[in-house]
């Protein structure tokens, strides 16, 4: 599921191959220093490294935070010996549940960044951040015209479904439902529920 969502945000070329969980904290080389916190490590095809995060509070210094988490992966990528410098594509996404601070792009539900010159002329693919802005996606069902659409309005409207949307009865949404009303349950709910898979 998150593999399919989240190649719709991403380019043909970019397309994830496989995605795990890593270690969720990356200790910095001192005590002293700031712990970065991701959440999912992904790779395409041809080795390329993804940051999955998912923001749900509002925090301070959202842009240099996102910068800070991308150093990672790309500090990783460093090999002992007679490394060429080359690396992979690394992206940063960012779904927010909050509206980052700039009025001039409280206007912008998505932010597609990469690194450009004066005249707007593509510097270097290989590092991007991806910040949908989820409060303001406005769009309601009869609205929904791609796959992305979809994956947005179930991801904003979720908690507030009874029932599956007509244009969301598809099985990688039903997926989704199911996932969602296991995560719902009560302690005792949930231990009934993996009881009876075991009858």
């Amino acid at each position: 599921m998150l593999l399919d969502f989240l190649n719709q945000l991403l380019p043909p070329h970019h397309q994830i191959a496989e995605l795990s969980f890593k270690n969720p904290e990356k200790m910095p080389s001192t005590a002293k220093e700031r712990k970065a916190i991701f959440d999912i490590y992904c790779q395409n095809a041809q080795g390329g490294r993804f940051i999955v995060e998912m923001q749900k509070a509002k925090v301070k210094f959202f842009k240099d935070r996102s910068l800070f988490y991308s150093t990672f992966p790309i500090k990783e990528q460093a090999k002992k010996g007679g490394w060429d410098f080359r690396l992979m594509p690394v992206y940063l996404i960012a779904i927010l549940d909050f509206v980052y601070d700039e009025k001039k792009e409280a206007s912008k539900f998505r932010r597609d960044v990469c690194l450009k010159d004066q005249d707007g002329d593509l510097l270097y693919d290989k590092l991007h951040f991806k910040f949908p802005q989820m409060p303001l996606f406005t769009k309601q069902e009869h609205e929904l015209d791609s796959h992305v659409d979809k994956w947005l309005y179930f991801l904003k409207n979720l908690e507030n479904f009874d029932h599956i949307p007509a244009i969301l009865n598809e099985p990688i949404f039903q997926k989704g439902f199911g996932i969602a009303e296991l995560a719902h349950l009560k302690p005792k709910q949930l231990d009934d529920y993996q009881k009876s898979l075991l009858e």
